[in-house]
């Protein structure tokens, strides 16, 4: 069977896709990669089907071996790429042969990288999706939720040889938090349970993310925010949403959000900046502001638009069929 096989898991890996849609009256929530960005590029230069499944390997340490010819590709955190102890650059594709060893060294800035297989890894999906939730059990390499561990073997859809592209560097996410963040809020209609003081709190001060923060969400802290009702019904939770609870501080709401919650909301990150927010480190400083639906809307049409342009820009990095 071609397949790659886990030396070592590193601190956190999962087998993710784009995630699980549609599911919601089910109880299960979308999962899929935290910075559905980098993702996206990573099955993007092996020219893979967007939907394909990849690993998400959370601060570093994930060792594979190959045991078949194959092209891979890691994006994401920056981090050291090596084969067989020859480092290897990000954002570009590489081949590999059947013994050879790919290590991921532990990131130094941003949290989470990609590292997917031309043809994408031959997971079976559940409810549609390949997406890992430990929390809900389900999803990944067994169909049970569990993170990947020394000894799993990954089997390939393919190991068809493709060919060598990267991303210029000109045109890679910046992963640099030293001068904070901007996230863009969209107001939802529980805003009105905070008054217009407290909303100017909310806008006007900066936050920081706390070691509080994972796949479901991250915690913040900064001045806090009264509401007029800190508890509701449960409706509803759609990602991005910010949440305020008792305590006042905010916290964000990412891919392995529960599905229904009681906590009030002032509004909903914009998916391009949540997609930031999952690769910032404790401590980053970051300010919200407020925009509209129609703005959210220009920006994702433009983010889109700016994809297709790069997608075509990838170049050959220099047209060798194996660079091992």
């Amino acid at each position: 069977m071609s397949h790659f096989e886990v030396l070592n898991p590193g601190v956190l890996s999962l087998i993710q896709d784009t995630g699980r849609f549609g599911q919601s009256p089910l109880g299960l929530t979308n999962g899929g990669p935290l910075d559905a960005g980098s993702a996206r590029w990573a099955n993007m230069l092996l020219a893979n089907d967007a939907n394909a499944s990849f690993i998400e390997c959370s601060i570093g340490g994930l060792q594979l071996k190959a045991h078949c010819p194959a092209t891979f590709c890691v994006t994401g955190a920056n981090l050291t790429v090596t084969v067989n102890g020859k480092a290897r650059a990000m954002w570009q594709s590489h081949t590999v042969q059947s013994g050879d060893i790919i290590e991921l060294g532990m990131a130094s800035q941003g949290l989470r990288a990609y590292i997917t297989v031309a043809g994408g890894f031959n997971i079976t999906p559940q409810f549609g999706s390949t997406a890992t939730v430990m929390r809900e059990g389900i999803g990944g390499l067994n169909q049970n939720g569990a993170k990947l561990q020394a000894g799993d073997k990954l089997p390939l859809t393919a190991t068809k040889a493709v060919p060598l592209r990267q991303l210029p560097a000109a045109l890679q996410p910046n992963f640099d938090f030293s001068n904070g963040l901007s996230l863009r809020l969209i107001e939802g209609y529980q805003h009105q349970l905070f008054s217009s003081v407290e909303r100017q709190r909310f806008y006007f001060n900066t936050y920081k993310v706390t070691p509080k923060a994972d796949r479901m969400g991250v915690k913040l802290s900064g001045p806090a925010i009264s509401c007029s009702s800190t508890s509701l019904l449960s409706e509803g939770i759609c990602y991005g949403a910010v949440q305020i609870p008792p305590d006042g501080q905010p916290i964000v709401l990412l891919n392995d959000r529960q599905t229904l919650g009681g906590y009030p909301k002032i509004g909903s990150v914009l998916s391009l900046d949540c997609w930031l927010l999952a690769q910032a480190p404790a401590g980053t400083s970051l300010q919200f502001v407020k925009t509209d639906p129609q703005q959210a809307h220009n920006a994702l049409l433009l983010a889109q638009a700016r994809f297709k342009r790069q997608l075509a820009s990838i170049k050959n990095p220099g047209g060798a069929a194996d660079d091992n």
